[in-house]
Parts: C-alpha cells; structure tokens; sequence
C-alpha cells in the first residue's frame, strides 16, 4: 500500500515527533545531530559547549549513515540511543533552569540594566552618542563599588548577598581581559623531529602580569575582613549617644572622635572596654593593619604604573601654560631653581599645606609645570607625538636648564604623594581616564584604584580603634 510508511521512515518519524520536530523541515531530517541543540543552547554557550562534548562520547561512527551526504560529514545519531539523547538533553535543561534560580529577579533585572548601559555607552536614548567601551567600563567597576562597599564602613565580614554580587559582577567585567591577548613565537618539535616556530596566543603582558595581582590583593582584603569576627570593639552610630553616656561609657570618648576627623561626621563611632583592648587583640590588629597597608601600596604602585602607560590627551597638553614659572608660583620656582641639591622635603615642609585641597592644586600646579619644562626641552625637534618627545628626553642634555626643572618637579611631586597617599587624583589622571580607548588599561586602572580604595578605608578604620584605646589606656 502507498500510505503504508517503511520501518526506517516509521522510526525517523517517531524519532522527530519526540524532539517536537516538524518533520517537514528539511535542514532538520538531513542531518539530526543538529536536533539536539535548543534554543537555550545559544543563551548558554558554556552548557552548549559541555553538552556538545558530552554527546561526542555517545556517537557511533562505525555504523552512522546518512541518506544524502552533508557538506560537513557530520555523524548521524543512531536509533539505539536516541533516547539517551533525550535524557541527556532533559537532564541540561534542568541543570540550567537550576543555575538561574539561583539569581533572584531583582539581581537578574540589575544585572540587564547593567549590561544594556554597557552596550549603550551609559546614552539612554540610544543615539550612539555615548561614551567608549572603556570608559563604560571603568564606570562599571566603580559604580559595582560603590554599591557593595559603599555602605560597609566597620571593620567585620562583607555580607554574603554583597560579596556574592561582588564576586558575580567583577568576574562578569573582568571576563573582557580573557579575549585581550597577543601573540607570541613558541619552538614546537614536530614527530619527525623537525622543530618550527609557531605562534601561539597568551594575555597581553600587562593583563598577564597585573590582573593575578589584582585577584590575589582582592580576596586577601576579603579574609582581612572576614578576621573581624567576634571582636573586643564594637561600634555606636555618630549622634546615637549623648554626651552623657558617652562619657561614663568611654571617658575622653568625644574628644576622641574630634581629634580624628569631626567633618566625616556619619562614620561609625569605635568603642572599646572601659580597661581597654587585650594585648593579643591590640597586636593582632597591628598585625593586619601592616598587611593591609602593604596591600595598599602593592594596589597604588600598579595604579600608578598603569596611569603613567596611558597617553596624554592632547586637549591636557593645550592647556599647559607657556611658562612653568607661572604655574607653580615664584616662591616654588625660586626654591626649584637654586643652585646646588634639591630637597623636595624640606619645600614640602616650608609650605604647610593644611588641607587635601590644598595638596590636590599643589599637585596639579607642579605637574603641569613638569610637563611644561618637559615640552620646552624637546621643542628644538619638530615632532608631533609625544611618545616621540619622551623618547627623546633620554638623549635630551642633562644640563639643560629646562630638562632640570622638570625633574626636579617630577620629584617634587613624587614626595607630596607619599606624604599624602589619600591624596585624590590629579587633573591628568582623570583626563587620561576620560580620554582613555584602551579596554585593558581602563579594567586594569579602575581594579587597581577601587582596591586601593579599599584597603586604604581599612587601614584608617583600624587606627580609629588603635586612637580609641591608646585615648583609654592613656585615662587610666
């Protein structure tokens, strides 16, 4: 009979009617290996990929056949084992739809918004007049800090919710540097003993050599505050006691909180025992206060490093003043200019500078006049790149009197910002961040400062405790 179908073409049309097939589909029936993937595989290519080499083990290359040969050779599935194929398929889906219950909705949609302001350039109309990759990016970083620490201002242990986003979110932006690599040449020996050159690829050299840094400074932040569990100190919001309690609770405890900084008026109040910390407890937050402090310059040295890697915009170098006397004053330059050895401490110290404010415009004035004297010593030679011109400093004659002055300023400024590590950045460092097109640079660059950040807060956390019972001990 002509309706009568063939055992092949029954089992083919039983095998499309389980994956929910239409069976007119040509693609399809040509080739079925095909039929396994879902739609939801292309939502989770990690699965896909997984599942892809799970299946390869299950193929039977000797006994597949095919009734029109495709273009490529793909392996047709056999009959005997659709059903583990299903199975296999049924036991991916349920396993993915685990992994996104795990994200609540509220993450989920933060997480999309965070995602289409990244694709958007942070322009919410759409218009494509938004900022660069790398800025984005770099804003991303700073915003996801913002968010989980903004609010952690005690020493003890990060909430779970908040290291979960924490750990979620950076390796979801730090993933970028997985795809910046470079090529290198590698000496491969072939089975005849032939040895050729070829290239393979590796992370670019300052990805591969910061980013490790970086993740290792990153989680031993988190077990520092993870150590203040259970601690002898604990702490009273500013305003929360009167001046009553506050004093039959911790004697000087007011005069305490006035010599440390009385504007930041919302940060937590540390309080002690009345006789004070233990011994073990005072030399263990010693302890973690040097190793944080030590994470804190390992954080700013490679900030600094890469800053310095990154171009100079050319709208700074418009703006220089013409005369680097101008810019850092006649007192300064005077000082600068005297014969004999320079000693950028003693300036330092002739300046009293009393506020951050102040350091901060110190900052800018003396290294946009270093910039000035760098820029005078290399106008002889007509070149427009400044990469070109730092290049040449090398062989620019030491005792060019312009030469000098610019580094005698490069150490001046050098000084100021190790007297004053929380000194904000300079006026070229947010343009360079601003201006900045490098992907890997702007992760590198916002990483490094956001735990620096960080371990910067910790430290000072810990002095207000140390402040708190050195005042204590000093009552009794």
């Amino acid at each position: 009979m002509e309706n009568v179908l063939n055992p092949d073409e029954n089992e083919d049309r039983v095998y499309h009617h389980q994956l929910s097939i239409d069976p007119n589909d040509q693609s399809t029936s040509e080739t079925p290996v095909s039929l396994t993937m879902s739609v939801d595989s292309f939502v989770y290519p990690r699965t896909c990929s997984e599942s892809t080499s799970g299946f390869s083990d299950q193929i039977d290359e000797t006994n597949s056949s095919c009734s029109e040969p495709s273009p490529c050779d793909w392996p047709v599935l056999t009959e005997s084992k659709s059903s583990k194929y299903l199975t296999t398929g049924l036991e991916l889906q349920r396993d993915e739809n685990l992994v996104a219950q795990e994200i609540s909705e509220p993450e989920l949609e933060t997480m999309k918004e965070r995602f289409a302001k990244l694709l958007l350039g942070e322009d919410m109309s759409g218009s494509g007049k938004g900022v660069c990759t790398a800025v984005t990016i770099s804003n991303a970083i700073t915003n996801l800090y913002a968010t989980v620490f903004g609010q952690n201002l005690r020493l003890e242990p990060l909430e779970t919710e908040k290291r979960a986003l924490w750990k979620r979110e950076m390796n979801c932006l730090l993933s970028v540097c997985d795809y910046i690599v470079e090529f290198i040449p590698r000496c491969q020996s072939l089975s005849n003993g032939t040895t050729v050159e070829v290239m393979e690829s590796r992370p670019r050299a300052d990805i591969y050599m910061n980013l490790p840094a970086l993740r290792k400074l990153d989680s031993m932040l988190m077990e520092v505050l993870d150590g203040f569990q259970n601690t002898e100190f604990w702490y009273a919001e500013e305003g929360s006691l009167s001046m009553k309690s506050a004093r039959s609770a911790t004697g000087s405890f007011r005069k305490v909180i006035v010599q440390r900084k009385e504007e930041k008026w919302w940060l937590p109040v540390p309080l002690v025992p009345p006789e004070g910390l233990s011994d073990k407890t005072r030399k263990q937050l010693k302890n973690k206060r040097e190793s944080t402090n030590q994470i804190h310059k390992a954080a700013m040295a490679i900030n600094s490093s890469i800053l310095s890697e990154m171009e100079i915009p050319e709208s700074y170098m418009s703006t220089l003043p013409k005369c680097g006397k101008s810019s850092v004053g006649d007192s300064i330059y005077r000082y600068m200019s005297a014969s004999g050895r320079f000693f950028p401490e003693k300036l330092l110290d002739r300046l009293n500078i009393a506020s951050e404010h102040e350091a901060v415009q110190l900052a800018d004035r003396v290294e946009a006049s270093m910039y000035t004297w760098r820029r005078k010593a290399c106008l002889i030679n007509s070149k427009n790149s400044w990469n070109m011109v730092k290049d040449l400093m090398s062989t620019t004659e030491r005792t060019d009197k312009n030469y000098v002055m610019a580094e005698r300023a490069e150490t001046l400024l050098f000084c100021l910002k190790q007297r004053y590590p929380e000194l904000s950045q300079t006026s070229l460092d947010i343009c360079k961040i601003q201006y900045n097109k490098d992907v890997g640079k702007a992760v590198l660059e916002s990483y490094s400062r956001v735990l620096e950040g960080l371990a910067f807060n910790i430290v000072a956390w810990i002095d207000d405790v140390l402040y708190v019972d050195k005042t204590m001990s000093g009552c009794e």
